[in-house]
């Protein structure tokens, strides 16, 4: 336990509660205790961080949490202070309810689950603003649905998002909001594939949509996945759409080439198909700016374009988006109107408010700068302490890397040990059709802590040393050694 003069808090290092979250409860009841008052400046993050004996990413992740919740306010060059605290939660009662008296918790993902946000960073104090400010001036706009299409507020803000963001120039009658990306692959699928179509499919890729493509009748052909991106289509049986992942790869995590994209482009247009474009978490590009997107490239001619706020915001809002040609919007309207509207109308208006203020650009840039530190630590830890067994392509990019796997070991039997330890990886080879070489685990970072992480890689490194041994006793059997 490390005691901090400064608050006069010890970290207890064997508790469940992450260490960030301690610190953001000793600094909420010092302030409502009056012992920080308005004004009082906090300890710059890297000497607090030396004081506590924990990384730097942990103290900023508690205080930008703290600046979301209104307790700290943040300027530049000038550090953090206390708020007044008007704006912010009431002091918790002296016997609080357990928490089996409240509603149940959420359960806590497993380590290196990937494509999952961290909830504990989600801005909930800057989202119930937004969902009073409708409640007390539009409540109707939360229950009463005038387009099949979804709230025009949202649809006019992910144009905006959109055409700053991906270089996308669209007007909101040609956007659709969906309850999430699968949501809006499948009112593609409906609505561009006829009975028996050939749809063609990265390999490896997603395996849902692989899934969902199968039980509509409708044929795969796999698409192998190269360096530059996913190859074309063999020329003699072309396919009526193929799904992509440019901008970065699901699940290799790579970047289409240009050359490639141009490739695809003149395809569909040779051959009457259509491009989707699923671009899936392309905000979080760890090293410049995102990749512009294909459909802007396309000016939509081509192209249907996926987004969701699934990864970057909150997985439990269920909402994306489909941006699709005009000439095709009449077709799909009449796709929603046939097998109904999966998309929540409630929290629309809502997300509409929250972006049109500034928060969800407010949010993103700061989950990218924590998750970014998470990713650094994750790549720095596999390089130093598994190098023996693969290595990770560093794509500076995604909510997931790829660590693949020498020879020797196969990435299931990893997956099946880190079950066990109560890890959570998906093994790469099960995501891959025909593209049999492909050997490796899926690790995701962003939803947890360095301070949860590190336990986590701890105990990985054991479950790789047991598949090691199991494999070389499995090849001296062989042997007749």
């Amino acid at each position: 336990m490390t005691l901090t003069p400064w608050l006069a808090f010890s970290i207890d290092r064997g508790a469940k509660t992450p260490v960030f979250e301690q610190i953001c409860q000793a600094i909420r009841d010092k302030a409502h205790a009056g012992d920080l008052t308005a004004g009082t400046k906090l300890p710059p993050t890297r000497g607090f961080a030396v004081d506590l004996g924990v990384s730097r990413s942990t103290v900023v992740t508690a205080y930008e949490q703290l600046v979301a919740e209104g307790y700290l306010s943040s300027v530049q060059g000038a550090g953090y202070t206390i708020c007044a605290l008007g704006d912010v939660e009431l002091p918790r009662p002296q016997n609080p309810k357990s928490p089996s008296q409240d509603a149940p918790l959420a359960p806590k993902p497993r380590p290196f689950a990937a494509s999952l946000p961290d909830m504990r960073l989600f801005p909930h104090r800057q989202w119930a603003r937004s969902v009073a400010r409708v409640c007390r001036t539009n409540p109707q706009s939360m229950l009463i649905n005038t387009s099949p299409f979804g709230n025009p507020d949202l649809r006019r803000a992910i144009s905006d998002h959109v055409a700053e963001w991906r270089g996308i120039k669209a007007e909101a009658d040609q956007i659709i909001v969906t309850a999430g990306a699968v949501d809006a692959l499948e009112v593609c699928m409906r609505t561009l594939a006829s009975a028996g179509a050939l749809v063609g499919l990265e390999d490896p890729g997603y395996s849902p949509l692989r899934r969902f493509v199968a039980s509509q009748g409708l044929s795969p052909t796999f698409l192998n996945v190269t360096g530059d991106g996913a190859e074309l289509p063999a020329p003699d049986t072309p396919p009526e759409l193929v799904v992509l992942t440019p901008s970065h790869q699901y699940p290799l995590g790579g970047a289409m080439s240009p050359n490639r994209r141009l490739e695809f482009l003149n395809w569909a247009d040779r051959t009457n198909a259509w491009i989707i474009e699923d671009d899936y978490d392309s905000e979080f590009r760890y090293a410049g700016r995102p990749i512009p997107a294909m459909a802007g490239f396309d000016h939509l001619r081509r192209t249907i374009y996926v987004g969701s706020f699934s990864k970057v915001f909150s997985n439990a809002l269920r909402l994306g988006y489909l941006i699709v040609p005009k000439g095709l919007t009449e077709q799909f309207a009449a796709t929603l109107q046939g097998f109904g509207v999966k998309a929540s109308l409630m929290p629309q208006q809502a997300l509409a408010d929250f972006i049109f203020a500034g928060e969800f650009y407010r949010h993103i840039r700061r989950v990218r700068r924590i998750y970014g530190d998470r990713r650094k630590y994750l790549l720095e830890r596999l390089a130093r302490d598994f190098g023996e067994w693969g290595y990770c392509a560093d794509h500076q990019a995604g909510m997931q890397v790829v660590f693949h796997l020498h020879e020797g070991l196969k990435d299931v039997d990893i997956a099946k040990e880190m079950d066990l330890a109560g890890l959570h990886a998906q093994a790469l080879s099960r995501l891959c059709q025909n593209a049999s070489h492909h050997n490796g685990l899926i690790l995701g970072y962003c939803a947890f802590s360095e301070e949860e992480t590190g336990p986590a890689l701890d105990a990985l490194l054991t479950c790789f040393q047991r598949a090691s041994h199991s494999a070389d006793g499995h090849d001296a059997v062989k042997s007749g050694l």
